[in-house]
Order: C-alpha cells, then structure tokens, then sequence
C-alpha cells in the first residue's frame, strides 16, 4: 500500500497517535491549521531545522524506516543539545515518491516516535507532500534555554581545554560498511554501523555542560571533528591544537582501520555524523567538571586538545611533531 491509495488525510490519522509525549504545555497538537503550545516560562526559544534527502544523506534501501526515522529526529535534537538548550516540539515535513510504501512511512515515524519519548518531545504536525523521485524529509525543533545558559560557537577562550563527550569516526566507518555492502556480522562492525544509522543526540550531556561554570563554546560533530572545531576557532578568532593521542577513537574503530588499512585518528578527524559534542572548557575548571561528569554519565569527558592564540590549526603527533591540518569533513557541495 502506498500513499494514493490512502491519501495525505488518511496517512495523518494513521501517524498522530503517539506523538503528543507532554501534552501539559499543548493547546492544540495535529490536526488543525497550525499547533498551538505555551512556550516554558522564562526561558529563550531555540529553533533549528535539517533536511535530509535522498540519495545525499541517506540510501533508502539500505536502512530501515525506523532507523531513518530516529536519526532524522536524532540530528535536529543534537542541535539543541549543543546549545545547552532542552528539546520541546518537532514539526515533521516529508516529500514522499510514489514507490514509498506507507509500511515504511509508519516505520519512519515510530522511530521518531521512539526517540521522541525517551527526551519528551512532542511531534505536533508538520506537512505532507508528493515527490517525483526521491523521499525527502525535513524537520525542525523547537528547544528552550535560560539565556545565561545558551552555548554558543563564538565564546572559545585562549587556554581552554578542548573537549569530546564521545568517540569520534565511527559513523564514518559505519558508512563505509553501507556504502560497500559490507555486512556488519561481528561485536565489532555492528556498533560502528549503529553510529551512522541510529546516532545518540547528546541533549542529557549538553544540559549539564550549559550548568557548569566555565564551559565556553560548544558545537556538535555533524560534519567532522576538523571542520566542527574548525567552526569554533573560525567564529572565536583562536588557534587550534590538538594531539592525536588524545582523540578518543573505540576499540572498535581501531580494529575496522587495522582491517582496512585506515589510519584511525585521521579518519576520526575527516569523519561526520558522530554528534558528540566538542566543547571548551577554562583550564582551571576542567578536571572538576570532567569529574562531576563521569559520574553523572558515566563516560569519560575526553580531554583533546587546547585552545590557542596562534590562529592556527595544529595536530601534534604521538612524536611530537607538530603539523598543521585543515577541515577535511563533509561538505554538501563538494561531495557528490
């Protein structure tokens, strides 16, 4: 069964059920004109949007619906995470092709709807349209955040210790998998394939960075650790440095670089699609910070590098060489 034989309407009933999670703040969710909700009293209105198309973003047959699903929803949260902000409603706009069943329309919104209730965010409408040829989706979230505690990219601070609350280059070594038909059949392939395909949005983690004295810049790693903390030193006027012993790359990831011949930290380095979020973090604050961290979360708070004032863009090797390095992740317009 595809979408004509039940038309725009008749999809809308079948989807809405299961998408108002907190309804305490909600006037009126789907089915009228536009949704109506009493934004959280006192705070300031985060917003952001990402389009995923196909064929660029995605390979239909090569995911399912739900796991397409949780990551369209997963990216825009990680968004939010990296302001400090909480996620509260999503809007949801999908063009779909004639040969989308609505098996796998139903299957994208339940993994929208899965990783909607584990943060209470309610999906509260969006639009539905034809496509000629590709299922393109579009969706944006609304979050919300004190003022005082909004991170931004421009704040970076001379000094300060460069940070990463995960692992960095497994979504792009699960990516590798898909795009060479390579089964994910061991321990050590599957969690590097569920990086790329269902990616965890750090909004807990981004939270408790936003509480914290002394957390500077923050942005989430969508198109590479190069080019994301490339962003931060561009839009902060500072220097870079990194040390390549120090990015956090899994076990996993080594043993898939080792098979491949890959070398991890570059490949950490020009990766995208982790959504880990960088952040930088006074000197004098760090190690009190990562520790409260840890405890909280119960994963590392992984020190990289430093923030400097040379301008610069620095890798310092296991030898000590220093070498310079530029943004080597994903760019929508260079990559066909």
């Amino acid at each position: 069964m595809n979408l004509k034989d039940i038309g725009e309407f008749g999809f809308i009933k079948r989807i809405s059920r299961g998408c108002l999670i907190r309804p305490q703040s909600v006037i009126k969710a789907i089915g009228d004109d536009a949704a109506a909700f009493i934004p959280a009293p006192g705070e300031a209105i985060l917003v952001t949007t990402d389009l995923l198309v196909e064929r660029i973003h995605f390979l239909r047959d090569a995911t399912s619906g739900f796991n397409l699903g949780y990551k369209a929803l997963s990216v825009n949260l990680s968004d939010i995470a990296a302001m400090g902000g909480t996620a509260r409603e999503a809007f949801i706009s999908i063009a779909v092709p004639e040969n989308c069943s609505i098996d796998f329309l139903e299957d994208l919104y339940k993994g929208m709807k899965r990783l909607a209730a584990e943060f209470d965010v309610n999906l509260l409408g969006g639009d539905t349209t034809r496509s000629k040829a590709d299922l393109v989706i579009n969706i944006s979230v609304l979050g919300s955040a004190f003022e005082k505690e909004i991170l931004y990219r421009n704040t970076a601070q001379h000094s300060d210790i460069i940070c990463s609350t995960g692992f960095l280059g497994d979504s792009r070594a699960g990516l590798y998998l898909i795009i060479n038909n390579i089964e994910a059949n061991s321990n050590e392939l599957k969690p590097l394939l569920d990086a790329h395909v269902i990616p965890k949005p750090y909004l807990r983690e981004g939270r408790f960075l936003a509480r914290q004295g002394g957390v500077h810049a923050v942005i989430d790693v969508s198109d590479g650790l190069s080019s994301d903390i490339g962003h931060i030193a561009e839009q902060s006027n500072v220097g870079i440095r990194l040390y390549s012993e120090k990015i956090p790359v899994s076990d996993n990831l080594e043993k898939f670089c080792a098979g491949f011949d890959f070398d991890p930290v570059e490949y950490a380095l020009a990766g995208g699609e982790d959504y880990t979020l960088l952040c930088t973090i006074s000197p004098d604050k760090v190690d009190h910070i990562a520790a409260n961290y840890l405890k909280r979360f119960r994963n590392p708070l992984y020190q990289i590098g430093e923030i400097t004032d040379s301008g610069k863009m620095e890798l310092v090797l296991s030898d000590g060489q220093i070498r310079s390095f530029t943004p080597s992740g994903w760019d929508h317009f260079k990559y066909e």
